[in-house]
């Protein structure tokens, strides 16, 4: 073979900056549609992290993955009290070799790839499940999954107003003056998660909260909501009535069953059975099922996070055509 024709001969290495001027929401967002319809055609393979509880009460998660001509592994730390410290709370590598010959291909910046892609795809569930009329986006948590979803679900809804809350009015204020400036929306700083989700038509839940942050009787009907920083089946982000009245959908069957709270502890409670679960974004994508089925629906998206999306992103930047983009 010759050596132009080589997937890669040396392992790259891709750092933050680069991966935020490379990987553009938009182009996440078609990523993301391919990655998920290919994991629910059988396409790529996805397994359950494995989560390493560490001394300091933080943890350690380690996610492996399969796309199409390549496999890899997210290793990830998560320390919610790194904001004290100026420093993101989510961080880690993604490592991804070669389908054919088990070779290291590349090291990139799990951090960077996980707040991109779990925007991104979020955005193709709210293009699924949110009302085409929906304009007024509520984002409860201001790091960085907050900016990740407003720039993300800007590319598929035409929005009209943002509105934040978080327990930390510095963040929420930070959040506000660089998010308008970037984006031109006015973003309204809210006084609680009760005044930014009344009205709102998509609402997203972007805490590390392990109690519910979002009501049902918050949510006027119609409404999407983006359920994504609850990820162990301990912790929830959703009242158990909210879930209940809702049509749930996830990016995983396997992971809601291990890792949702925001699922099991309500089905633990009664208040539903096993088949409240509707089903995935990939079987919404492939027309499998229905979505939402009136104007009046609740809608839910249970964000888990998968492993198959960051490699799918780490293969997609370091194609041979696109390394010298």
């Amino acid at each position: 073979m010759a050596r132009q024709e080589r997937k890669c001969d040396t392992m790259t290495n891709i750092e933050r900056e680069e991966i935020f001027r490379r990987l553009t929401p938009a182009w996440c967002i078609g990523l993301m549609r391919d990655c998920l319809s290919q994991l629910e055609e059988g396409k790529a393979v996805q397994y359950l992290r494995t989560v390493t509880p560490l001394p300091s009460g933080d943890i350690m998660g380690y996610m492996p993955a399969a796309v199409s001509g390549a496999f890899g592994a997210k290793v990830i730390t998560v320390f919610h009290h790194n904001s004290e410290k100026g420093l993101p709370s989510h961080q880690g590598s993604v490592l991804l070799f070669d389908g054919e010959t088990g070779t290291l291909r590349a090291m990139l910046d799990g951090g960077a790839i996980t707040e991109i892609r779990t925007g991104a795809a979020s955005a193709v569930a709210t293009d699924l499940l949110a009302r085409p009329d929906a304009e007024v986006l509520a984002l409860i948590g201001s790091g960085a999954q907050a900016r990740s979803h407003l720039l993300a679900i800007r590319e598929i809804r035409r929005l009209r107003e943002v509105r934040v809350w978080s327990p930390s009015l510095e963040s929420d204020t930070r959040f506000a003056r660089e998010m308008g400036a970037m984006t031109g929306l006015p973003v309204r700083i809210c006084a609680s998660a009760r005044e930014a989700a009344e009205g709102a038509d998509i609402l997203c839940t972007l805490t590390p909260s392990k109690t519910p942050v979002l009501e049902r009787e918050w949510l006027k009907p119609g409404a999407h909501v983006n359920a994504v920083g609850a990820c162990s089946a301990d912790a929830r982000e959703l009242s158990g009535e909210l879930v209940r009245d809702s049509v749930f959908y996830c990016d995983s069957v396997e992971s809601v069953l291990a890792e949702s709270g925001d699922y099991l502890i309500p089905l633990r409670e009664g208040l539903f059975g096993e088949e409240h679960l509707r089903g995935t974004v990939g079987e919404l994508l492939l027309g499998k099922k229905p979505g939402r089925t009136s104007p009046e629906e609740i809608t839910v998206y249970e964000s888990l996070g998968l492993a198959v999306e960051d490699i799918a992103c780490a293969e997609a930047l370091c194609r041979p055509t696109l390394l010298g983009r």
